[in-house]
């Protein structure tokens, strides 16, 4: 059978591209050799949520649940079923994921796909023969794979990958963590929360380093009252892994050599590129190459999600995969990259931005004007116990519209969504002030925050 649409590769880019594609009207096949969603719904976004969630309740009810007039005794935790409500969550929407296929008349073939000629795709299944799928398009979204540490290969037990990181059988008594971006920073708060002393390795001098300055700082202080020791600034000099334990030598801020059971590897990513008859034009860092339709260096085949670079976020992957498939098949559409998007990071205290940074505004030469509003001066905030963080949006001046965005605190990665929609509208702070916000809400601090970078605030 022909298929207008072939997508290799079933994640948050492929099954959304194929979905897209289907509801043109375009016959559609997904190749993908793990299950329907991808690394992002299997062994990443969703089950880590998951995760998160578990050690969230049982953080509150160690450390914090005194502060509310209960008392807890005799509390423990059963690791086993902390690990299987994760995967149970991550199965349930997989299989979420193929009904949609399904409903959307997509052929779902299970294996890797690989480019075999012009207009065809070749898929190697686990079991059985191979087959061949003649397609008059060809979207590649392979995505990626955990970047290994050289000297300090992966073996899913001393030293692991984000993969390995979901289903350890029981917690180690300490862990290492190498990069502080937001895979080792939610695998810190996720192990601590359960008891792991952790140590948080990052080469650049704030955790979250794509993230405002300010609030990385405030992020660092809460891992410290957490017990999570964080060495910023600070270089991997020498590995060794001895089997049973990882040794760690760094230099920078801190010269010392670290011990732990497990070593986390948290350092980026690589991209998972299919074979090809034909090479694909990549770019310097190693993912494919494309144009501003999406379109790589061989005829008839596209491009879109991790594979093709940063950002590394699914919800960017889904869009990136949608301007792809209307380019090909809507007329007069011209397909649009990645503008503003939020990254958010899932741990405790939350972390969300969008948009440009203080410093990113000041590089560039912008006047600007910058409003915070304090959680601790929220009442929602106070009266759910989470008073810790704040909001801070960055105005141009003297224009007052949205340069960027960034919460760090309780459901930052919810809140984050308002400043989003604003910024694509290209509201400004005074129809952000003129949005009547609900009392008493956490969203009440985006309202004062645009205020005060105006000196209208009220309520600081």
């Amino acid at each position: 059978m022909k298929y207008d649409l072939v997508v290799i590769g079933g994640g948050p880019a492929g099954y959304v591209g194929a979905i897209r594609a289907a509801q043109l009207g375009k016959r559609v096949a997904c190749v993908e050799n793990d299950r329907a969603g991808g690394t992002c719904l299997n062994w990443g976004c969703i089950p880590t949520k998951s995760l998160l969630r578990n050690a969230e309740i049982y953080q509150l009810l160690t450390h914090r649940i005194e502060e509310f007039g209960i008392a807890v005794e005799g509390l423990s935790f059963d690791w086993s079923k902390v690990i299987q409500r994760s995967r149970k969550t991550a199965d349930k929407l997989a299989g979420g994921v193929e009904f949609l296929l399904k409903k959307n008349k997509i052929d779902y073939v299970r294996g890797t796909g690989a480019l075999s000629g012009a207009g065809q795709v070749s898929v190697d299944p686990a079991e059985g023969d191979s087959t061949t799928l003649d397609a008059g398009e060809i979207l590649i979204s392979t995505g990626c794979a955990t970047r290994e540490l050289p000297g300090l290969p992966i073996n899913g037990k001393s030293v692991i990958g984000s993969r390995d990181a979901m289903t350890l059988s029981q917690p180690p008594k300490d862990m290492i963590i190498i990069g502080a971006g937001a895979i080792g920073v939610e695998f810190a708060y996720f192990y601590n929360a359960f008891g792991v002393k952790v140590t948080l390795v990052e080469m650049m001098p704030a955790v979250l380093p794509v993230e405002d300055e300010e609030i990385s700082k405030v992020l660092e202080r809460s891992f410290k009252k957490q017990g999570i020791r964080t060495l910023t600034g600070t270089k991997v000099a020498g590995t060794r892994d001895h089997g049973d334990h990882v040794e760690i030598t760094v230099e920078g801020a801190s010269n010392e050599t670290l011990s732990a059971e497990v070593c986390l590897v948290a350092i980026g990513v690589s991209p998972v590129l299919p074979q090809s008859h034909k090479p694909i034009q990549l770019d310097e860092r190693g993912f494919i190459r494309i144009d501003e339709r999406y379109r790589t260096s061989l005829p008839n085949v596209y491009a879109a999600g991790d594979v093709i670079g940063p950002p590394w976020l699914a919800h960017t992957a889904s869009y990136e995969a949608i301007q792809a498939v209307e380019g090909i098949f809507v007329e007069g559409h011209t397909p649009r990259k990645v503008g503003v998007f939020p990254g958010c990071t899932y741990c405790h205290p939350q972390v969300a931005s969008a948009g440009l940074t203080a410093q990113a505004a000041k590089e560039k030469g912008l006047k600007y004007r910058v409003g915070k509003f304090p959680f601790s001066a929220s009442g929602k905030a106070l009266a759910v116990g989470e008073p810790e963080g704040f909001v801070k949006l960055i105005f141009g001046d003297p224009h007052g519209e949205i340069l960027g965005a960034h919460i760090v605190g309780d459901n930052a990665t919810e809140l984050i969504g308002e400043l989003g929609l604003a910024m694509e509208l290209e509201a400004t702070w005074e129809e952000i002030e003129a949005t009547i916000h609900a009392h008493p809400t956490l969203s009440e601090a985006i309202h004062e925050a645009a205020g005060a970078a105006f000196d209208k605030a009220i309520h600081i």
